[in-house]
């Protein structure tokens, strides 16, 4: 199978770097300065034991791709804002033998949230989810760093909405080959909704910095209590955090690269390059969106992903916001109901 990074940030540098490692064919995509860093330089990845360069086909889209092949997987990395493009872009590309690309060829939503999966299943006919766990960093053109040991993350797969298929075994069988484990479970979305849950701190470590004295940590177990209350209220079941560290343990395990500690996850990357968007309203804003539908407040997830959103789009300094700050805005936030 030829695998096709739609969106080689982070995750999708990370992943396609490590199966180009592997021996597996990749192709990136990209746009801007980091396209042509690709192109110039190669993807530099750093991982615990060393950085490698791969020079790998880089494209901005599937126009110098021409017609698809029938063995190619389209990997979905871009963040959850920018999924619909990216859909529109792929979904009606000819594959060799006849069909579409939406079609005929599986398509791995390599991404946080649920909303991209859902997404996805409006276009494409054999849609994958993945819970990712993976950290990973991306602020500089062609440069993706990995800090995960032994194991660079472990990403759960399975078909959307539900099931497993010989495609994902396959998928699974190659990024085990790549320093990664990938369970194939028939219940991805379980996973993916546990996952969310964690990521209701990248709002906060985005905005404030990283979450570890006591208030932060304080603030975000309260916005992630929202986040269960609106996950319980509407059914939804997710993965305990006892079976999340079970499956885990110590199979990644963060690394400094280059003598210097991770510096934030994604959201908080998404300042630091200056993009102008951050994933806030498919994190927050999704428990925003199902504690309205359930009649449940969520005024600190609000809170979050109105700040994240202002971040971004006026370009402030990932970080900039004094936790004490973000601590009594949170406290008013309660007190006004939201």
């Amino acid at each position: 199978m030829r695998y096709i990074i739609i969106g080689a940030g982070a995750v999708g540098g990370a992943v396609g770097g490590r199966l180009a490692g592997a021996g597996r064919e990749v192709v990136l995509v990209a746009r801007g300065r980091h396209l042509a860093a690709l192109r110039e330089h190669g993807l530099r990845l750093r991982v615990p034991q060393g950085e490698s360069t791969y020079r790998l086909p880089a494209v901005d889209g599937p126009g110098p791709l021409g017609e698809l092949r029938a063995d190619d997987v389209l990997v979905l990395a871009v963040k959850t804002q920018d999924t619909v493009a990216a859909l529109e872009t792929w979904a009606d590309v000819a594959v060799a033998g006849g069909g579409t690309a939406a079609e005929r060829l599986p398509l791995v939503c390599l991404q946080n949230g649920v909303e991209g999966g859902r997404l996805a299943l409006r276009r494409f006919r054999r849609v994958h989810g993945v819970c990712v766990w993976l950290p990973s960093t991306f602020v500089e053109p062609g440069v993706v760093r990995a800090a995960g040991s032994p194991l660079t993350g472990i990403l759960h797969l399975g078909r959307l909405p539900h099931g497993t298929d010989d495609t994902g075994r396959r998928i699974a069988a190659d990024l085990a080959d790549a320093y990664f484990e990938a369970p194939v479970v028939p219940d991805v979305a379980r996973w993916q909704y546990a996952k969310l849950l964690a990521n209701l701190g990248n709002a906060l470590e985005a905005v404030s910095g990283p979450v570890t004295g006591d208030d932060a940590r304080d603030l975000y177990a309260r916005v992630r209590a929202e986040g269960v209350a609106v996950l319980d209220a509407a059914g939804i079941p997710y993965a305990s955090t006892a079976e999340q560290q079970a499956v885990r343990g110590d199979k990644v395990t963060l690394a400094p690269l280059d003598g210097v500690p991770r510096g934030g996850g994604s959201s908080w990357q998404s300042l630091v390059r200056g993009t102008g968007t951050i994933e806030a309203d498919h994190l927050n804003g999704e428990v925003v969106l199902l504690g309205r539908l359930h009649g449940v407040p969520t005024p600190l997830n609000e809170l979050l992903q109105r700040l994240a959103n202002r971040f971004a789009r006026e370009g402030r300094t990932a970080g900039s916001l004094p936790v004490a700050e973000l601590v009594r805005l949170a406290d008013e936030a309660v007190r006004q109901g939201g």
